[in-house]
C-alpha cells in the first residue's frame, strides 16, 4: 500500500464468501453497488439532510472522555463523516470502506479541511456483510446511513463488534421503518389504480424498537438508541428521487419491477402533490433515523449487580414509599 501526502493509496480487499453469508437476499448488493457509483458522480458537496445525520453521530464522540485512535468508517455517507470529524474522538488512523470504487475516489479526492488533514487515512473497497477488517484491530466503527442495506445486518453488526478492541465503541445511524412513508402511500395508491395490484418499490427498513434487539444479538454491552424524524421539502416529486439517486438510496429490493411504466410513475406523482403538497407547492418527505450505540465489552464497564445481592426489597421501598404518601 503506497502512501502519498499523508493519504494511503486506494487498495481493493473484496471478500466474496465466508461462514457468515446470509441465506436470505433481499437486497441486490451488486444493485446497490452500481447505485453508489452512480450517486459518486451525482452527490453535492454538502448535503443537509446527510451532515445533519454526520453531525449527530460525531456529537457521540464529544461525550466520551475516551479517545480512539483508529476508526473504522463503513460505507454510506462516509465522505460526511471525513470531512465533519474536526479532530472529534482523538482519531490518529482513519480506515474508510465502502462497497463502491467510485465513491472512495471521490472521498479521496476531496479536499482535506485544516482539522483533519494530519489524520492518516487509507481507502479500502470492501463489503459490511464480509468485513475484510482483523479482529480487534480498531478503537471505532462508524457507520453513516449505510447498514440498512445490508441483507444480514445482525450478522454485519456483529462482526464490526468483533473488528474492535475492547471497550471500543460501536455508531451507527439507520434509516428507520418510517422513512419515506409519504412516498410508500403514493406508490400504493398510484400502483392499485394503474395495474391493478401493488409491488415493492420502497426498501423494507428497520423499527425503532428492533434496533435494541439488535444490538444486543450482535453482543454490544451497554446499548443505547434514540431516533428523530427529518421532514425535506422538494418542488416536486422528481425532485425527491434526484435526491435518493444522489445519496444511492434508490430501490434495491431483490424482488423489484426492473421496469416502472411511465403512467404508473407520472400518477405516483400526481397522488403525491395531492396529498401532501403544501400552500407553496412544495412535498414533503419525511426521513426517520435511528441511532445505536454500543460498546465492546471490557473489565472497566459497569457491571450488572450478581442476582440476589441486593440488600434491600422491593416490598420494603413499597411499604415505605407507601407509607410516607399516606402520612403527608
Amino acid at each position: 500500500m503506497l502512501r502519498k501526502g499523508g493519504t494511503l493509496l486506494l487498495r481493493r480487499s473484496f471478500c466474496t464468501d465466508g461462514p457468515s453469508q446470509s441465506k436470505v437476499k433481499i437486497f441486490d448488493r451488486h444493485l446497490k453497488r452500481k447505485q453508489r457509483d452512480r450517486a459518486a458522480w451525482l452527490m453535492s458537496p454538502k448535503d443537509t439532510l446527510v451532515d445533519t445525520v454526520a453531525e449527530n453521530i460525531l456529537d457521540r464522540l464529544e461525550d466520551c472522555k475516551k479517545t480512539f485512535p483508529t476508526a473504522l468508517c463503513l460505507g454510506g455517507s462516509s465522505g460526511a463523516i471525513r470531512r465533519l470529524l474536526r479532530g472529534r474522538g482523538g482519531i490518529e488512523k482513519l480506515i474508510m470502506m465502502d462497497t463502491s470504487y467510485d465513491m472512495l475516489k471521490s472521498c479521496q479526492a476531496t479536499e482535506h479541511d485544516e482539522y483533519n488533514y494530519n489524520i492518516e487515512t487509507s481507502y479500502i473497497v470492501g463489503d459490511e456483510e464480509f468485513l475484510p477488517i482483523k479482529e480487534s484491530s480498531v478503537d471505532l466503527v462508524i457507520s453513516c446511513l449505510g447498514l440498512h442495506w445490508t441483507n444480514d445486518l445482525p450478522g454485519a453488526m456483529i462482526q464490526s463488534r468483533l473488528a474492535l478492541k475492547p471497550d471500543g465503541l460501536f455508531l451507527a445511524a439507520i434509516m428507520g421503518g418510517e422513512t419515506l412513508k409519504e412516498l410508500r402511500i403514493a406508490c400504493t395508491i398510484a400502483q392499485m389504480e394503474r395495474e391493478g395490484g401493488i409491488s415493492p418499490r420502497v426498501s423494507p427498513l428497520a423499527q425503532v424498537r428492533d434496533a435494541g434487539n439488535l444490538l444486543t444479538r450482535a453482543g454490544f454491552t451497554l446499548p443505547g438508541v434514540d431516533m428523530d424524524e427529518y421532514t425535506v421539502r422538494y418542488k416536486s416529486a422528481l425532485d425527491l428521487i434526484e435526491h435518493l439517486r444522489a445519496m444511492g438510496e434508490t430501490n434495491a429490493l431483490v424482488q423489484r419491477h426492473k421496469i416502472l411504466k411511465r403512467e404508473t410513475a407520472l400518477a405516483t406523482a400526481a397522488v403525491y402533490e395531492s396529498m401532501f403538497a403544501a400552500e407553496d407547492g412544495t412535498i414533503p418527505a419525511t426521513y426517520q433515523i435511528i441511532y445505536m450505540t454500543g460498546w465492546r465489552e471490557h473489565s472497566s464497564q459497569q457491571q450488572p449487580k450478581r442476582r440476589g445481592s441486593a440488600t434491600v426489597s422491593f416490598q420494603d421501598l413499597q411499604n415505605q414509599f407507601g407509607s410516607n404518601t399516606s402520612t403527608s
